[in-house]
């Protein structure tokens, strides 16, 4: 199983980033897959997830401002993050729920 997510950055507060992540080693349409962010001295949170059907789920921390696809043509789950809040500072990790396997994450870094 790899994970591979990209698309951090830096950005002020109202600004937006899309988030990415590409898997491989494991049947990809059928998995449920989820994004979680781990907060500097914080444990890591599912931040959303999306079943292999489209259904998606969010923490009511982001509800309303992110949202999670998928491109199972490209074994490829997205997270699009508007309205950022400094309060959304972490590193974001993809995981296929299930599994315990994680990537490398990508900072996210919100300014004020």
């Amino acid at each position: 199983v790899q994970l591979v997510e990209s698309g951090g950055g830096l950005v002020q507060a109202g600004g937006s980033l899309r988030l990415s992540c590409t898997a491989s080693g494991f049947s990809f349409s059928f998995a449920t897959m989820a994004w979680y962010r781990q907060a500097p001295g914080k444990q890591r949170d599912m931040a959303a997830t999306i079943t292999s059907g489209g259904t998606t789920n969010y923490a009511d921390s982001v509800k309303g401002r992110f949202t999670i696809s998928r491109d199972n043509a490209k074994n490829t789950v997205y997270l699009q993050m508007n309205s950022l809040k400094p309060e959304d500072t972490a590193v974001y990790y993809c995981k296929k729920q299930g599994l315990s396997s994680w990537g490398q994450g990508t900072q996210v870094t919100v300014s004020s």
